[in-house]
């Protein structure tokens, strides 16, 4: 039986990297989550590849562009020393 997606759970693109973000909300059509400097997303359950020890793994392929780009700008602003 699949876990079901929770608030607090972590997000992520692929298992195994970092986060992206935050669940916020949940409801029966889609989740909210938050990425940092960046704001609250609205994201498709159809979009989840999986849920697992309080982690929720997205499709790429599914997700709005403005989200792609709120990720890949949050994971630029890193500081790549720490």
């Amino acid at each position: 039986m699949a876990e079901a997606v929770e608030e607090g759970f972590d997000v992520f693109l692929h298992d195994g990297d970092k986060a992206v973000g935050a669940v916020r909300a949940v409801s029966p059509k889609a989740i909210t989550i938050y990425v940092e400097n960046a704001g609250d997303f609205d994201v498709p359950r159809s979009a989840i590849r999986g849920v697992h020890d309080e982690k929720v793994v997205l499709d790429a392929t599914k997700l709005d562009r403005k989200l792609m780009d709120a990720i890949r700008k949050e994971h630029n602003r890193e500081d790549p020393t720490i």
